[in-house]
């Protein structure tokens, strides 16, 4: 039996894809702005503090809920969405980049599990989005993106996104695999997280992106994805702001027209 609303789904699409929900009448869903695709008539919206998963919760509780949020660069509001109609509605959100969405079912996955803080989509009513500080030194120094994560708690569905291809890994007791903090998207509770310095002066001089790495230690499920939305920013940052040179003088120029610099 579980506390949280009971959804239904289905994901579409292979590179830009899309949860649909569908909600039996009452059933809610859970959202941040602006992943809101489309919905069936009779389906209320309602902005709400933080994510509605305490509704007798007291003002000040919300306000110090959803002001925790804040630390995660995410909204102090979100979105619901209620069948106040007859029979089921369908609601969709829509993934912000290329990539995945991921399927978390929480009351398999142990009730709780941390993800990066802007890989949360979409909930059943009742999922808290809540924030997961990583207290050990080395994280707080050097983990990144991956000092405060997000944390999904409760026993329903939770949807986060991921960019690029997404791999899962089964991590057996004591197993530790070393990753690249940004290419983290989620990992269930049990699973130990820490930031490594890799020693040695040719590492430090040259190893650019090496120097440091997040380790993860079973057991645990972890999911992985290929294309952090940081690094695609960056390097498309870094492409709109170097000359071509390889591409000759010629070709440089024909290529620089062609893209809309020539005119």
């Amino acid at each position: 039996m579980r506390n949280n609303h009971e959804i239904d789904y289905h994901i579409h699409g292979e590179e830009m894809q899309y949860v649909e929900i569908e909600l039996d009448p009452q059933e809610t869903a859970i959202a941040e702005a602006g992943s809101f695709m489309m919905m069936d008539d009779g389906i209320q919206m309602e902005t709400v503090f933080g994510d509605g998963s305490m509704p007798n919760q007291s003002l000040m509780g919300k306000l110090f809920s959803a002001g925790k949020r804040m630390l995660t660069g995410e909204s102090l509001f979100m979105t619901t969405y209620t069948n106040i109609g007859q029979g089921k509605k369908r609601v969709s959100f829509a993934s912000p980049y290329p990539g995945k969405i991921i399927p978390l079912d929480l009351q398999e996955l142990g009730n709780r599990v941390i993800c990066q803080k802007d890989a949360f989509l979409c909930a059943a009513k009742g999922v808290s989005i809540g924030i997961e500080f990583q207290k050990k030194l080395g994280t707080g120094l050097f983990g990144g993106e991956g000092f405060i994560m997000e944390k999904l708690e409760g026993d329903g569905h939770a949807f986060v996104h991921a960019g690029g291809h997404v791999t899962k890994r089964e991590l057996q007791p004591g197993e530790m695999l070393k990753i690249d903090t940004g290419c983290i998207v989620a990992f269930t509770r049990n699973v130990d997280y820490d930031i490594q310095f890799v020693g040695g002066i040719k590492n430090t001089l040259f190893g650019g992106e090496g120097v440091f790495f997040a380790t993860l230690r079973g057991p645990g499920t972890v999911w992985i994805q290929t294309l952090p939305i940081s690094r695609l920013a960056g390097r498309i940052l870094s492409y709109g702001t170097y000359k071509r040179k390889e591409e000759g003088s010629i070709l440089g120029g024909i290529g620089n027209m062609l893209d809309g610099d020539g005119w």
